[in-house]
């Protein structure tokens, strides 16, 4: 090679170290943003038993993690307990390990050393996803319970809390005895916003159908550092109880976050556009505490019209 390409490759190296150096001295953060933006954000799915028949977690656990990696934004494990009343004293998932944990499980208690690495993970600033039964998981385990706001079924009753549910603009409280958890017949029914302003909900029409799903009424709990995204409301024809119950809702605890969806009973529910949607943009809040995840797709239900769509899984 000549000294006069020698020369021309050195000038050509200099320049371009240069135009490096004053770019990131310009912006000293935007190497480090590109990485933050480029990076996927880590998801444990937490299943492998359910106490209802209707709660089929081998068939609803491969279309959340599809959906969950239908936009590019997340990467996804799934971790599976023992089968119910199988020894589980070795179960010990390794949530330090994640961003988020998604849990799709509503059987046999946790060991205690499970059950605290989880309490420590969440004060820690953990991310939390509870999507439909696993809402009745642990009803004897008082950090769950404040973790989820509400809970159904498992036993509770007005011990667990008061039944929460909205009405005029306000959280009601209810200490009424009687047990907790209840829903009316699998029916289309409508959902509205309650706070437009949440980055989960930003852009996406105030009042929606929501397809083929259980309206979980009568929940009770603590409460605590609860507020509401969204309500649903099924009509006392559809057996259900013709107010506004809470079906989507965060809660902080700790450092912590939590979105709590009651919707998502079985695959088909979980096809509801509404439902991908706001599971996505919730599973990255809980994450991360922000969503980037901003754009509203054209087949998004409306006011009038359920949307579904064929989630393929693996």
């Amino acid at each position: 090679m000549t000294p006069k390409w020698i020369g021309l490759i050195a000038a050509v190296g200099v320049f371009g170290f240069w135009f490096l150096y004053t770019a990131l001295a310009d912006n000293p953060n935007a190497a480090a943003k590109q990485s933050d933006t480029d990076e996927k954000i880590s998801v444990m799915i937490l299943d492998g038993q359910m106490v209802f028949e209707g709660h089929r977690w081998a068939q609803t656990t491969p279309v959340m993690k599809a959906i969950l990696q239908s936009c590019g934004r997340f990467k996804v494990d799934v971790v599976t307990s023992p089968q119910r009343g199988r020894p589980n004293a070795e179960f010990r998932p390794p949530f330090e390990k994640y961003d988020v944990i998604v849990i799709n499980y509503e059987g046999d208690p946790w060991p205690v050393a499970v059950q605290e690495a989880f309490v420590e993970y969440m004060k820690n600033g953990g991310g939390l996803v509870v999507v439909h039964a696993a809402d009745n998981a642990f009803a004897q385990w008082p950090q769950w319970n404040r973790m989820i706001g509400f809970g159904g079924w498992g036993g509770r009753d007005e011990k667990s809390g008061p039944m929460i549910w909205w009405q005029d603009g306000r959280v009601v409280k209810d200490d009424s005895p009687g047990p907790g958890g209840y829903h009316g017949q699998r029916a289309d029914w409508p959902i509205t916003i309650r706070d437009p302003n949440h980055p989960i909900m930003q852009g996406l029409p105030p009042v929606w159908m929501h397809c083929c799903d259980e309206l979980y009424s009568r929940m009770r709990g603590p409460g605590e550092n609860l507020h509401v995204l969204a309500t649903g409301r099924q009509s006392p024809q559809q057996q259900g109880t013709g107010r506004d119950e809470i079906c989507l809702l965060t809660v902080e605890y700790g450092r912590g976050r939590v979105f709590h969806t009651t919707l998502g009973h079985d695959t088909q529910a979980m096809s509801c556009v509404g439902f991908v949607v706001t599971f996505q943009r919730g599973t990255e809040w809980a994450a991360s505490g922000k969503v980037t995840l901003t754009d509203v797709p054209d087949d998004f239900p409306t006011e009038t019209k359920t949307s579904m769509r064929t989630i393929k899984t693996e």
